[in-house]
């Protein structure tokens, strides 16, 4: 039986051909400390999509057959990209991110150690930090994955119990389920655990652990007044 931070809780392994990434993790944020390592051993340099114009792209990048990348975008690396990707103008991309197939990252968009599964979008003025977005997930413009504390101490996470499970880690984002979808806007605290198929409104500020299939709806009391001449 899994647990509320268990990887199968939250990503089928099927959807990443890294999923070695998750083998010996207890909690699923485990696997965002292998990342470095991962992709020390593991990657192998190589441009094999397609480059529109002059972005950059270090020589630490290995970016899959059928991407494309639009002039403006950056990939500081080191850096995994899948195939039938879209990296358009104005994504900066920093160090230790790995983007699975078919993924689309948008303008003003910037990621940093960091796992994506494939269909993925982030694709306006998002920041994603320490996080790992499942299958399919969606942000909605402006949606940020916020991962330090204001008072930088360790990230922690509700149990459901009324207390809290330790993480060992200082910068943690966010875990979006497969089929995620965040609304405009919305702003994820530090350690948020979003279950697959929920659903963020837009403008949501969200911190804990989300159910699978539940929707967070934000109630909104506006005021008409009649303006005067």
């Amino acid at each position: 039986m899994s647990s509320i931070y268990s990887s199968e809780s939250y990503v089928d392994l099927q959807h990443s051909e890294h999923r070695m990434l998750f083998e010996n993790a207890v909690h699923v944020w485990e696997a965002l400390a292998q990342i470095s390592s991962y992709l020390q051993f593991r990657l192998k340099p190589g441009i094999h999509g397609r480059l529109i114009g002059k972005p950059f792209v270090s020589g630490a990048v290995f970016v899959g057959a059928g991407t494309i990348i639009e002039q403006g975008a950056m990939i500081k690396g080191p850096a995994w990209i899948g195939e039938g990707c879209e990296i358009r103008n104005g994504c900066y991309i920093r160090e230790n991110v790995i983007v699975g197939s078919g993924c689309v990252l948008g303008n003003s968009c910037e990621l940093k150690n960091s796992i994506l599964f494939d269909e993925v979008q982030v694709p306006h003025f998002n920041y994603v930090g320490d996080s790992i977005l499942g299958f399919r997930a969606h942000l909605g413009a402006g949606a940020i994955l916020s991962n330090v504390r204001l008072d930088h101490a360790e990230v922690v996470v509700p149990n459901g119990e009324g207390g809290y499970q330790t993480t060992g880690l200082r910068k943690f984002g966010a875990i979006l389920g497969d089929r995620a979808e965040i609304g405009c806007n919305a702003v994820l605290n530090p350690g948020s655990l979003i279950g697959r198929n929920s659903v963020l409104y837009p403008g949501t500020q969200w911190r804990g652990v989300l159910p699978a299939d539940t929707t967070v709806k934000v109630v909104q009391e506006q005021q008409l007044i009649e303006r005067r001449h």
